[in-house]
Parts: structure tokens; sequence; C-alpha cells
């Protein structure tokens, strides 16, 4: 094996390692670049929730359980994707309220009370420190297997022989150093996150190639243990198996779910140190995907070592290190080492960072700020006896959990010593869960829930190790106090089927919820209560309005909450702060001698991120003049806000319901002077059209009159005449076309039609102007025969316009193509002009529109027959559109190939239509 001094150096050097990450990711931040500030590095911190016990614990755990250990993770796996509504809310509500720890949480819902929070306080101290000695238990039994030192004879040691202790000492040098650099308290230690998520990485690992050691290279895979073990005979299957009831692992599953969510490393890490709600998102997936690869080799170790060491007396607990060692591998050995070592640390360093600062904000401040003499006494040292008290507060920590694992813990297992701070810890989770889902919670019910539950808890699990310690007649637990037999604190009015840790947890939850729903129904909440309780309750609806949406009455004066900030914060950060709120608020800056509410609230919050909520409130208390307000008025106010919120939000809606209207009526506006520049233009392009051929009427007429006019120009004067009217007779049968069709009068003549005469003769018509214009003009019918119910005259209409229009575009060539599929006739009809414009497009079949750049010339025609052409289409059941297909202009129109039956359909549409 490696000597003791190597072993030593590696501790310390991965030490040495923990403060370079730490010392590199504060310096960076410095310069801006915050490296712990990222999704998958929150989601690794919140890792330091698998502390030794997981790292040891858990194999020891399934060597005597069997999978009852998987109930510490089953809870928290269940529970994450519910943080985007439980977690996200508290992390909302404490960077908004600037709380700095679960006690300040509980204190600032119940009315800011300092009460209430030094109560937390003292029972997470009590709560944690067993657990942190857990950790110091799980550093001294490893280094002292690597060591093969008998742990007995450790303990009869003296304190400065135990290497524990100098482990413990440089721990608390580096959480003071790291963990108190800034006075807030809801500061963002990112030297700390980034070593968390570091070790997070680290522990992982080392678990992991231990697991695959023991797997893969003692045995020969996971079926050549499991045959190992049964050759091994009942016993061990037995001891492994154990009784795992429903009941138990149910309790044990609500456990571990708010043992995550509020021990004070989990509140710390998952609430303060989060700097964005979105990280969550991350987390809610990577986390329990953390803890399935953590425990992979949790059940196979343990079986392991259950086979391997048969008739030894190797501690359980022991299996991940004893393995390697015992197979002498020295190098594997320390690396596992070296990661237990960085489960224990993490727990140790954010456990500590989380209890000082409820020390100094719930323990020290109240008490200096209670009386006047030590304000005064005090005054202008608040700042730096506030971070004193949080060092001291860390070594004083360590230390008693050092002592605690020296006198009591080291005789117990982790598992123990884990469960039964976690029910302790527990027991915030109905004044928590209730404060943000229920406006009814009262202080009252708060305070007596948690102190009737701790009392349970004490009673239930800590006076047991305090009786198995030697403290106390072994009688208590046989018997029971006084002979009692009903009051033994393992078999609570008999109740002897469960196990201790959920029949401890059962008698203190249930306890704890029923006093704390009972006495909030029957007591009432003060003005501060129930701000407080709307505020947490409805954070999500006051995010953006917090400061003005608090209730407060009172006189406070500008000069005097200056100072106060200046206290703490420097002239220069109270400035910057102060010129900061008066902008968001639009206010002059420093303009009114008098601070108004929002003010003070914003004072307040800022003081309870530095020194608590409770103690905040007492130190804004000592400088202004708060009158008390009745709840009355609180919900006079309330109401009157509520009721100047919804007319807001309905004159928010009149305002978007009439920007809405007004864009509709500039839309309509805009379609009708587009409408009327085209009736402008139609009556221009009509006027025009009809002067011509009634002037031409007209000049030939008096001509006419001439009696020495030969025949033979008579004849072809009147022939023009003729032809002149007709041109007449045709635009004012467009004119009226259109309007009936508009009008829905229009009736169509359907008769059974043969499609390709009716396309060939409309052909006939029209090509001698193709001849004229030297048009080459092709025609592509793609079937042979076809009848159709249709109008023949208006289908020839169409046909003529299109092709009529496509004459006046084409340079070169026209083609006509129709087919034919099991429902529909399709016409196109191609010309290689210039094309429509595709802002043009969607207006091309409107009347009166005509192309403004076709040609240089003004296109002849009153543009009305596209727009009739659509109709026709459209009352036949069909559709028309204009395409660009291959450089040529398309104009493409479908109607739906109809039966006899279905003629009255059609008819329907038609009378139907417009």
């Amino acid at each position: 094996m490696l000597s003791d001094s190597l072993i030593i150096l590696f501790t310390f050097g991965y030490l040495a390692l923990l403060f370079a990450i730490a010392w590199y990711t504060e310096r960076s931040a410095e310069k801006g670049r915050r490296l712990g500030q990222n999704p998958y590095v929150y989601a690794l911190s919140l890792a330091v929730y698998c502390t030794a016990w997981t790292y040891y614990g858990s194999v020891g755990q399934a060597a005597t359980h069997g999978l009852q250990f998987l109930t510490t993770y089953i809870g928290p796996t269940l529970i994450a994707p519910l943080w985007w509504v439980v977690m996200r809310k508290i992390i909302r509500i404490s960077k908004l309220q600037g709380i700095s720890s679960i006690a300040d949480f509980i204190s600032s819902r119940y009315g800011k009370n300092a009460t209430l929070g030094a109560i937390v306080a003292v029972f997470c101290l009590v709560g944690i420190i067993p657990y942190i000695s857990l950790q110091v238990k799980a550093i001294a039994n490893s280094f002292n297997i690597l060591h093969i030192s008998n742990q007995t004879e450790v303990m009869a040691s003296t304190v400065f022989r135990d290497t524990a202790f100098y482990l413990s000492l440089g721990l608390a040098f580096f959480t003071i150093l790291f963990g108190t650099r800034s006075i807030e308290a809801n500061a963002r230690h990112d030297g700390v996150v980034m070593t968390v998520a570091f070790e997070s990485l680290f522990k992982l690992f080392a678990f992991l190639a231990a697991g695959v050691f023991v797997t893969y290279f003692i045995f020969d895979g996971f079926a050549s243990i499991f045959d190992a073990v049964s050759e091994a005979g009942y016993e061990a299957l037995f001891t492994l198996r154990g009784e795992n009831r429903n009941f138990e692992w149910f309790w044990l599953s609500i456990l571990s779910m708010l043992a995550m969510l509020f021990l004070p490393r989990q509140f710390q890490l998952g609430v303060i140190e989060n700097t964005d709600e979105r990280h969550l998102d991350k987390a809610m997936w990577l986390f329990p995907l953390y803890l399935l690869l953590i425990n992979i080799f949790v059940l196979p170790i343990a079986l392991a070592g259950l086979t391997y060491f048969q008739g030894d007396t190797v501690n359980a607990d022991t299996f991940v290190l004893a393995l390697p060692i015992a197979k002498d591998q020295a190098w594997l050995a320390v690396v596992i080492y070296l990661g237990g070592f960085s489960a224990a640390t993490s727990m140790i360093i954010i456990s500590t960072i989380a209890l000082s600062t409820m020390v100094s904000n719930n323990l020290v401040m109240p008490l200096l700020l209670v009386s006047s003499r030590m304000q005064n006494k005090y005054q202008n040292r608040l700042s730096s006896l506030l971070l004193w008290s949080r060092r001291i507060s860390i070594l004083a920590i360590i230390l008693l959990a050092y002592m605690y694992y020296r006198v009591v813990v080291w005789d117990f297992s982790l598992v123990s010593i884990g469960l039964v701070s976690f029910v302790a810890i527990a027991q915030f989770a109905p004044a928590i869960l209730g404060g943000i889902f229920w406006k009814g919670g009262a202080r009252i019910g708060a305070i007596t829930g948690i102190s009737v539950g701790f009392v349970m808890w004490f009673y239930t699990l800590v006076l047991p190790t305090i009786v198995h310690g030697g403290f106390l007649p072994e009688g208590i637990l046989t018997d029971g106090p006084w002979g009692i037999s009903f009051l033994k604190p393992y078999a609570l009015f008999g109740f002897q089927d469960l196990d201790y840790v959920s029949h401890g947890l059962f008698f203190s939850l249930v306890p704890n919820i029923l006093a704390y729903i009972l006495l909030s129904i029957w007591t009432k909440q003060n003005s501060k209560e129930h701000n407080q309780a709307l505020v947490f309750v409805d954070i999500f609806k006051y995010s953006e309005t917090l400061d003005s949406s608090i209730v407060w009455k009172g006189k406070a004066y500008l000069p005097d909450l200056k100072a106060l900030l200046e206290n703490f914060l420097g002239v220069a950060e109270t400035k910057k702060l102060l010129d900061r709120f008066f902008l968001s608020m639009g206010k002059p800056i420093h303009g009114d001698l008098y601070a108004d509410p929002a003010l003070v609230n914003y004072s307040e919050r800022v003081l309870s991120g530095i020194i608590g909520a409770a103690s905040a409130r007492i130190m804004v208390a000592s400088v202004v003049k708060e009158e008390e307000i009745s709840l009355e008025e609180v919900l006079g106010i309330l109401k009157e806000t509520q009721e100047l919120k919804s007319l807001n939000d309905e004159l928010k809606s009149k305002s978007k319901q009439l920007r809405q209207a007004t864009r509709e009526l500039q839309s309509m506006n805009e379609a009708l002077r587009t409408n009327d520049l085209l009736k402008d233009e139609f009556i221009s392009t009509v006027t025009h059209e009809m002067k011509t051929p009634i002037t031409s009427i007209r000049a030939f007429s008096e001509i006419l009159l001439d009696d020495d006019l030969p025949e033979e120009e008579k004849k072809r004067f009147l022939g023009i005449i003729i032809q002149e009217t007709s041109r007449m007779t045709r635009l004012i049968d467009q004119v009226l076309d259109l309007e009936r069709f508009d009008s829905g009068r229009q009736e169509l003549n359907l008769e059974k039609v043969s499609v390709g005469i009716l396309i060939l003769e409309a052909c006939d018509s029209i090509g001698q102007v193709f001849k004229e214009r030297k048009l080459i003009f092709k025609i592509n019918l793609d079937f042979e025969e076809l009848f159709l119910l249709v109008d023949e005259d208006r289908i020839k209409q169409v046909i003529l316009n299109l092709l009529s229009n496509a004459a006046k575009f084409a340079k070169t060539k026209v083609v006509l193509a129709a087919a034919r599929d099991s429902h529909y006739l399709s016409v196109r009809v191609m010309d290689d002009g210039k094309g429509i414009p595709e802002e043009e497009i969607p207006y091309i079949f409107d009347k009166f529109f005509q192309a403004k750049n076709q040609t240089s010339k003004k296109p002849i025609g009153s543009g009305l027959g596209l727009a009739i052409s659509k109709k026709i289409i459209e009352y036949h059941g069909g559709e028309i559109e204009i395409q660009r297909i291959d450089g040529l202009t398309c104009f493409h129109f479908t109607i739906p190939i109809q039966s006899e039956t279905q003629n009255p359909k059609l008819n329907e549409k038609q009378t139907n239509y417009g």
C-alpha cells in the first residue's frame, strides 16, 4: 500500500486543486467571464445531493436492506419534472425578495418574523451538524482504510493526531476564503459552485471506476456476481433482500423528495446560486441522469462485498474502497478515496456556507438589533461584524461536526445519520409549500407546526442515538420512558411494523401538518403577513411591480435610508443603487426629502440580501416612522389596486381593440382608395372607348348626308357605323354582365356540350387575329371526347377573352392546352409576353384593373374581360389563376366534370353565389 505521507500529500494536493479551481473561477468572474453561470454547471452543482452517504452509505444500505437504497434517489427523480412549478416559484420569490437562506425564506413569508427565522436556523443547525459529522466520518474511515488502521485506535488517539481534524480545518479555511468574500449573503459564489460541479464529475468518475473494476475485473460481469451470491447461501440473499414493504418505500421516497428541495445545501445551490430560471430546463433531465449513473454499480458492489468478505468483519459502508485494496490496487484505491473525499467536502462546504448565513442573519443580527444600545455600539461596524460572524460560524460549525463525530457518530452507519437529518429538514416542508401555494398560511401555524415536528423528530430519532451513546439508560428504548410502553421512541402508540426512519417521519410530519393547517385557519394574519402571503403565492403577478405592490404606511426620510444603506454597502455602491431605483421608477434622482413606500420597500429588499429579511425589517423600522396598518386597510388598498388593475386591463383591451379597428379601417380605406382609382380609370377608359365609336358614327353619318357621295363609299361608311355600334354594344354588355354576376342574378344556360368542339370553335373565331399579328398558335387537346354540362357561350367567352388577352401581349407564340383527369377539365392559355409583375398578380382579376407595364402603350380594352371570366368560371364551380411556367405567362382555369345528376348542386351554387 501507499505510505501515509503519500496519502496525505494526495489529500491536501486535491484540496489545493479545489483552491485553484475556485480562485481561477473567481478571477474570471471579476473580468466578466462568469464560468459558473452555465446550465450544465448549475445541474452538476445540484449533485451535491450525492454526498458520502451516496458514495459509501448506499452500498452499505444495499448490503443490509437490499433495493431500499433506491428510495433515496427515486424521490428526487420523481420530483424533478415539477421543479418548473415548485423550484422556479421559490427561485423567483427569493430573487425578488432578496432572500439568502431557507430560514430567511420561511421568516420572510410569515411577516418577516425574527422569531420564526431564529427557530428555523437553530433547527437547521441541530439537524445538519450530525449530517456534516457523517461526512467527516466518511473521510476519516476512508483514510483509515488506506492507512490500514483500526477505527477504535484512531478514536482513542488525541485530536491533534487525527488527520480528520486537519482536513476539517482545511475545509473551514477554504469555505471562509471563498464563501465569505462578499457581505451580501445572496451574492453568487462562482468559485464555490464551479468547485462543487467539478467534484460532482470527479466522484461520478471515481465511483464508476470502482464499479467497473469490481464487476469486470474481480468478477466476470453482473451475471457472475449474482451467481456468486447464489452460491453463498440463503443467509446472504436474505440479508441483501430484507423486507421492502410498500408503506416504507412510500415514506422514504417522500422523505427524499423533501430533502432534495429543502436541505440547506440544496436550497443554497438550487435557489440562491441560481442565475437564470431557464437553467432548470437542463437540470430537470441532467440531474436524474446523474443519479442513474452513480447508482448503476451500487448493487453489484454490495453483492460483491458480501460474497468476497463473507465471514469477515468488513464494514459494508467501506466495500467500495475495501475491494480494490483487497486486490492490491493501490492507485485505484487512491482515486476512489479522492472520489469519496469529493462527495464529503462538497457537502461540508455548501452546508457550512448556508448555516453560517443563517447564524449571522437570523441569530446574531437580530440579537444585536434588538436593543438600541447594541445598535449604537456597533453602528459603524455592522458590515465587518456580519462578515466575521459568518467566518467564525463556519469554523465553529465544522469543529462542532468534528467533535460530534468523535463523541457520537463514529458508532453509527452513514445511512442512519443521513436519514435522521433528512427527517429534520422535512419539518420545513409544510411551512414552505403551504406558504407558496396557500394564502391562508399563518405565522402561528408555521411556528407551532415546525416546533411540534422537531420535538417529535428529536424524540423518535435523536433520543435513541443518545441512548445508544450511553448518555441515557437503555430502558427508554426497551420499556419506554418511566416504563410507559406506548411511548417507546421507536414504537409510539404500538406502531412496531414500520422501520425507525419511516416511523419517525410519520410521527413528526403528520402532527406538523395538522398543527400548521389548523392554527392557520384559527388565527388571524396581521397586515405584514397578509401582504407577504399575497406576494409569495402570486409572485408571477407581482414580479414587475413588487415594490409598489407592497402595502406600507408611515413616514420615511431619504437621508436616513441612505445612511442605513451606506453603513453596509458604502457610499459609492449606495449611490449606484439609489440612482438605479429612481431611474427605473421615472422619478428625479434624490429629488425629495421624503422617501415614498416603494423606496422603503426597495431599501428593505436590498438589506434583506445582506442581513436577512427579519433583520432588515428591524433595521428599516429603526429609521422610519411606520404606522400600523389594519388588515381591513390592506384589503381596501388591495381592492382599490385590483380595481385599478382591472380598469387598466380593460383600457389596455379597449386600446388593443381600437388599434385593431384602426388597422382595419386603414386597410378598408386603402381598398376604397384603390377601388376609387380603379373606378376613375374605368370611367376614363369606358368614356374613351365609347367616345371613339360615337365620334366615328357622327363623322360618317355627316358624310352620308352628302348626296354626291358614290354608292360604293356610302356602303363602306355604313359598314363602319355598324361596326362601331357593335363595339359600343359589346362594351355595354360587359358592364351589364358584370353587374348581374356581382348581384347574383346571372343564370347559366347549361347544356351537354362537347368540350373539344367548343374549344376548337372558339379558336377558329380568333384565328385570324393570330395570323394578322404573325403569332404562332398551337392547340394541345389531351383527350379524345369529353361532354360537360356548361353554358357553351359563356365558356367560349372565357376562352376568347384569354386568347384575345394573350394575343395583345405575346411576342412570338400563344399555346392553348386542355387536359382532363377523373374530376376536372383543365385549360391553359400561355403566351411568351413580358408577363405580369408579382405585385400586380393579386389584382389581375379585379374589375376595372389593367396591367400598367405590359407594353409602352396603354392596353386596349375596358379591363373587364378577366373579371367577367373569373365570375363565369366560379359560377361553373371552378377556379382560375395566373402562373409563370417555363418563361411563359399562363392563365389556367379548371371546371369540375359534372354529371347530369349533379346539375341541381351546380344550379344551387350559381343561385347562391355572391
